[in-house]
């Protein structure tokens, strides 16, 4: 559950440090202790919240997990819910990473999520002159990689409509593309349920009122806020796609359902012109043209033919067979 506790110094990494002496470092001035936790158990976050004297609603924000994406403020401290989704087969995983970042610490609590943030560990030791920032720094670093592990995400959303657009004007089921296109708009929703939150959030930390923590940092922020502005636009886009593109598959339908319905009128009209004609000549007369003549069996299926192969010639003009 502890994946690393880790001390900086001036930008530098001094030392891993074990969690009962967490609270020994954070007293001494100059370090940055920053932690890493997956799917604690609620013990450790009750020695954590002990260790870095964390809000109560924050750990227990943590602790229940299931959280809108949020930075929040504290006074001296910051606290964020962001929503970390990965894709798995056909569906998207949501998890969850909690961070409480402060004047000397930034504690990281990932739930539901397989892949961590060891590459912005490693990014954040490559620009010692940007880790003495401090939190805020890091801050920044982790809610910069969650907002780029959306962008392959819509990449994929994309192609997926731009292939089910594909299918539209070809022979493939109508219903599977309407089913293609609700599984899409789920996931799509995913990703704007992800994003949206945090427009606000963000803009906060770039704006007039910035937290002490990240009053140096606002340029940063500024970057991720336009990230988040890209994505947004994206998910609207795609979205707006997916919305003509099932009008479109409904239109299909009913397209279909036309030429079918003007098949089944042009058969039935081929099919009428005998039936009349046998039809009159089947009624109980006595008194009726042509009853007698010797060919008028033959004479009779002989116009059948002919009055449905002219009905047949002007039907396939007018492409209704």
């Amino acid at each position: 559950m502890l994946i690393s506790a880790v001390v900086y110094r001036d930008g530098h990494r001094v030392a891993e440090i074990d969690p009962p002496d967490i609270h020994r470092y954070l007293a001494q001035p100059g370090n940055l202790v920053w932690v890493a936790l997956r799917d604690p158990d609620p013990a450790t976050l009750e020695q954590m919240q002990a260790q870095f004297d964390l809000h109560p609603l924050a750990v227990e924000d943590a602790r229940n997990g299931h959280q809108r994406p949020k930075i929040e403020d504290y006074g001296d401290s910051l606290f964020a819910v962001l929503h970390v989704i990965e894709p798995v087969a056909d569906e998207l995983r949501i998890g969850e990473v909690a961070i409480f970042a402060g004047g000397n610490y930034v504690l990281t609590v990932r739930s539901h999520a397989e892949k961590g943030f060891q590459e912005v560990r490693a990014r954040c030791e490559r620009e010692p002159e940007l880790l003495r920032s401090g939190a805020g720094y890091v801050l920044y670093a982790l809610i910069d990689a969650v907002v780029d592990r959306y962008f392959p995400i819509l990449d994929l959303l994309e192609s997926e409509i731009e292939a089910i657009e594909e299918k539209l004007f070809a022979d493939s089921s109508p219903r599977a593309n309407i089913e293609a296109l609700y599984r899409l708009k789920n996931r799509l929703m995913t990703v704007r349920h992800a994003v949206a939150p945090l427009l606000e959030s963000v803009s906060n930390l770039s704006g007039a009122r910035v937290p002490p923590l990240c009053a140096a940092l606002k340029e940063y922020f500024r970057d991720i806020y336009d990230h988040l502005q890209r994505l947004n636009q994206a998910t609207e886009s795609i979205r707006d796609s997916v919305a003509t593109a099932t009008s479109v598959n409904l239109s299909m339908i009913a397209l279909q359902e036309s030429e079918t319905m003007k098949r089944l009128a042009a058969y039935a009209a081929l099919i009428a012109v005998p039936t009349l004609i046998a039809g009159i000549y089947g009624m109980n007369f006595a008194h009726m043209p042509e009853l007698g003549w010797k060919y008028g069996y033959a004479g009779a299926l002989g116009l059948m033919a002919i009055l449905d192969g002219y009905l047949f010639v002007r039907l396939r003009r007018s492409r209704w067979l």
